[in-house]
């Protein structure tokens, strides 16, 4: 009887543990499928901007009462303190993206978390100014190789632009979350749980996010690049006039964030006498119309692609006119419009051109994202280098009330710049310079050459649009093209 029970349950745990490993290779399966993977890049992505945004911004509350125990001319430091992360950035991300058209995206991406999770371990045990200038600044590294390939990851794995539009959308709802949840954050746990603690959470979430990219995308694994294409080089991108209008769209559409962030405490303080918990949660409510931003500039950007540029113009019209009516706001309540006014507006923006610039490159240069997505970042270090050095000089000298007119009024005289951008849909895409040297007499050099040339003969057949921007190649041609840039980029 007790031989025959062994038996039985054996038989049944053997069962069990087979009908577990079918699962579970079942769920590997369906992990390698094409689309299961974009999810989860996109969720690794989210997560590691999430990051960058939160640890920007949570020490928001904390280092102003941290430093006034340890130096003196707090103002002028705390303004060099923020602006050496986006200076950093400014500087290195020429660089970076060079290094990401060359390498890809899983690698620099890895560099960027795991610097970052190097400074928020340095910021988490920080005793004095210096190294916690250091952290700062190693974390504007980590952003230049996390945000910039994080972003061009985006667009180079979602190539259909409806899809493209509305997954850089969900990444920018990160980014908008993880700057305004911040300051509430690290407030919130700096009071009760003290000043490591907000710091060694981002650190392990950064470390989760991190293994995650290493167990699911394995950047080291074998890697093909014979026929990887050759990206753009980032200056013959910047002379662009249409990369340089969105470009310059990214920076000024900024500049009121940026130049709030350093200076709107103060202002609420002498101004409307405001408590320590408004000026911490000020901005938080913004971030339900930026999300609503995002969404919309989504569903109209699907039905209505060829108007990405209004969407954009639209966006700064409203951060403007919004800039402008701070200054009379007078309580509380009433400030929380205009803030939410110039969050939405910089979600038309931001949902409207970041896909715009995936799509110039694709029909003038090459489908390599790097470098133009660096740029985008050095559009947004600019507004964010300047605005905790220079804002608080305009308010000094001119007052707080001139320097909302002047972002605001520099909001509503660049939205008619990007008229320029209205004909971009119509564009017709160019080809890779390893594409140009293929001839129709040329031997093609493995499948990937091949498959170039089978879409090229086909693309010589006509055009037509699909959502009347994007040229329409055969379905057959197009998987194929899909396969082998999925095999020489992965």
């Amino acid at each position: 009887m007790d031989t025959g029970g062994s038996s039985g349950l054996a038989k049944s745990a053997a069962v069990k543990l087979s009908e577990m490993g079918e699962k579970t290779k079942q769920f590997g399966n369906k992990m390698k499928a094409p689309d299961h993977q974009r999810r989860i890049i996109l969720v690794i992505v989210c997560v590691a901007l999430l990051l960058d945004n939160m640890l920007y911004m949570v020490i928001v509350p904390i280092i102003p009462d941290y430093l006034a125990d340890l130096e003196d001319n707090l103002d002028v430091q705390i303004g060099v303190l923020f602006a050496s992360k986006a200076i950093l950035q400014l500087l290195v991300n020429p660089l970076s993206g060079t290094f990401i058209d060359r390498v890809g995206y899983d690698i620099p991406l890895l560099i960027g978390l795991t610097v970052m999770f190097f400074s928020t371990c340095i910021f988490a045990f920080a005793e004095n100014y210096a190294t916690l200038f250091f952290a700062r600044s190693l974390q504007g590294l980590g952003s230049a190789f996390a945000d910039t390939s994080g972003i061009a990851m985006i667009a180079d794995k979602y190539t259909e632009e409806s899809e493209r539009t509305k997954a850089l959308g969900i990444a920018l709802a990160f980014i908008s979350f993880g700057s305004l949840v911040a300051p509430p954050f690290g407030g919130i746990l700096y009071e009760f749980a003290g000043k490591r603690v907000p710091f060694i959470v981002l650190a392990v979430v950064c470390l989760i996010d991190g293994i995650l990219l290493l167990t699911v995308i394995k950047p080291f694994s074998n890697r093909t690049r014979d026929n990887m294409p050759v990206g753009t080089p980032i200056y013959k991108l910047m002379v662009d006039p249409y990369i340089a209008v969105v470009a310059g769209a990214l920076t000024v559409c900024n500049i009121p964030l940026a130049f709030l962030e350093p200076t709107i405490a103060n202002w609420m303080e002498s101004t409307m006498h405001s408590t320590k918990w408004e000026m911490g949660l000020c901005w938080l409510p913004a971030f339900f119309p930026h999300v609503l931003g995002v969404y919309m500039t989504v569903k109209l950007a699907a039905k209505y692609p060829n108007l990405q540029w209004f969407y954009g113009a639209l966006g700064m019209v409203i951060i403007g006119a919004s800039s402008c009516t701070i200054p009379a706001c007078k309580t509380f309540g009433q400030l929380i419009a205009p803030l939410c006014g110039i969050c939405f507006g910089i979600a038309l923006v931001d949902t409207a051109l970041l896909p715009t610039l995936a799509f110039l490159v694709d029909v003038r240069h090459v489908s390599v994202y790097g470098s133009v997505y660096a740029l985008a970042d050095i559009s947004y270090s600019v507004a964010y280098a300047m605005g905790p050095i220079v804002a608080g000089n305009i308010v000094h000298n001119y007052g707080f009330v001139q320097l909302n007119l002047g972002m605001g009024l520099v909001n509503v005289l660049y939205a008619p710049a990007l008229l320029f951008l209205r004909n971009v849909c119509q564009m017709k895409p160019s080809y890779s310079e390893r594409d140009n040297l293929l001839v129709d007499d040329d031997e093609p050099e493995g499948p990937c050459d091949t498959m170039k040339m089978e879409e090229r003969r086909g693309k010589k057949k006509g055009y037509s649009s699909a959502g009347d921007c994007l040229p329409n190649v055969p379905e057959s041609i197009t998987e194929s093209s899909r396969i082998c840039t999925h095999s020489v980029r992965i």
